[in-house]
Order: structure tokens, then sequence, then C-alpha cells
């Protein structure tokens, strides 16, 4: 319970550390064994990307001041949800917990590509032509504060434990940098790791101009959802290095790469699909 309440306390500080510690670490490895040549823009787009981050956070901070945390303990101090009302051991309720979390992102994930109006949301993140550590982080504020949301109906509705939030969100980011990390992995060990885990290779099919392949593999922490709702893909048709990132419907970097274009995208009032 020591660790417990140090964590809690040092909330803000492990998640920042943990944050800038994954992505200078993929970065790293990006430069040193890249899986693919990309764009030599990548200093403009690393801008973009950490912008659209930076007001997503800004904007949380604002609609949601008390923060995920705090709403979990109040849900706990009124023994509200699942996990207060049944007994279970302390470590199992924090893995099932962090389970059920996991399940809700991959179903919010599919359903922001099936709902018309949602998809118009996502595709700023699809809209990306390369693929890189910082597409992890590359989403509309409005995306972002639809998923503080959801979450926090399940923190509600399971009475998520707020330990299971934080090492949720921890390894909800590491791996969202990690599996869009432009990373060169042994196709051995790729094989294991995604067993368990999504990795780049796994998850780069998503990100294809081509339809059934980003209508699949929606995971972004654990692969098992994939396989189970059989949306998983294994590999791309054209293969990793003739895959073509982005969506067809914005052929050009140019706009993609502005982020007044990217926050006023969702509005455009195109005939785009979701498709």
């Amino acid at each position: 319970m020591q660790l417990e309440s140090w964590i809690l306390l040092h909330e803000n500080t492990l998640r920042l550390t943990c944050f800038l510690s994954i992505f200078f670490l993929i970065a790293i490895f990006e430069w040193i064994k890249p899986r693919r040549i990309q764009s030599a823009y990548r200093p403009n787009r690393w801008f973009i990307n950490l912008a659209l981050a930076s007001i997503s956070t800004l904007a949380i901070r604002l609609i949601v001041p008390m923060g995920l945390i705090a709403i979990a303990l109040e849900i706990k101090q009124q023994n509200l949800g699942l996990f207060n009302l049944i007994s279970l051991p302390y470590w199992l309720s924090i893995l099932l917990a962090i389970a059920v979390l996991d399940f809700s992102i991959y179903w919010q994930h599919r359903l922001f590509h099936k709902v018309p109006i949602l998809w118009r949301i996502h595709k700023v993140h699809h809209s990306d032509r390369s693929y890189d550590v910082s597409t992890g982080f590359r989403f509309h504020p409005l995306e972002i504060i639809l998923s503080i949301f959801i979450k926090i109906f399940i923190i509600s509705l399971f009475g998520i434990p707020a330990i299971a939030i934080i090492i949720f969100e921890v390894l909800l980011n590491a791996l969202a940098m990690f599996n869009h990390g432009n990373i060169n992995i042994p196709r051995s060990i790729d094989t294991q790791l995604r067993r368990f885990i999504v990795t780049p290779d796994m998850h780069r099919v998503h990100h294809s101009e081509i339809s059934r392949e980003h209508n699949s593999n929606f995971a972004f922490n654990i692969s098992f959802w994939d396989r189970l709702f059989n949306s998983y893909t294994a590999q791309p048709s054209r293969g990793h290095q003739k895959i073509d990132i982005g969506l067809k419907e914005y052929p050009s970097e140019k706009r993609t790469k502005n982020l007044l274009f990217l926050l006023k995208m969702p509005f455009f009032n195109n005939k785009d699909s979701k498709y």
C-alpha cells in the first residue's frame, strides 16, 4: 500500500517521465534501425503531432479538472461500481480492471471507425502520411475529450481502482508510441511479441490506405482482442516496404501537416467515406 500511495502522490511526474523516456527511446531506435525510409519532414510532423497532443491535454485539464484518479477515489469512497461491490484479491482486481479498460478502448476504436461522425474526428489520426513514434499521439482534441468521458463511464460502472488507471494510462501511452514506432523488429521476435501485445508491424496494417486493412487490427495494447473478435490482419497485402500509409482522400502531405487544417478536418462538409 505504501507503493500505491507513492504512485498516487507522484502520478503526474511518473506519467511524464515514462512518456519522455519511451518517446526518446523509440525515436533513437527509429534513427538507428528504421523499418521504412520515410519523409524527411520529421521536425514539422513532430511539431504538429505534439501540438495536437498539447492542445488535447489542455482541453482535458479545463473540462475535467479533477482528473480520472479523483473520480475513481470518489467512486470508491461511495462504494459504487462492480469492483467495489465484490470481494477479490487486490492484485486480481487490478489485473481485471486493466483488462476491462483495454477491452473498452478496443471497442471505442472500432466505434470510431464505424460511426461516420466519429470517423470524421478519428481520421485526423489516420491522415498522417508517415508512420513513426509521433503518430502515437496524433489525435484530434475532440477524440481525446470523447475518450475521457468514455473512460469516466467505465470507471464509474466498474469501480476501477485508481492504481489500475495509472498503470493502464502509462501502458497505453507507452505501447501507443511503441506500436507506432518505425522500428525494425526481426520477424521471429515480432511473431512472438504479437501473441501478447500489439507490435509496430501489426499496427502498421491498420494505417494502410486499403479499407479492409485500416478496418482491422484495432487493439492498442493486448493483441488478443483482434483475434477474438475477428478483426485481425497478419500482414499488409503489399508488404511493409510498399504499404501506402494514410488516407486516399488526403494524398498530399502539405495539408495533413498543417495544424489549423487538422483541427478543422472533422467539420469539413464533404462526402468523405469512413472506408
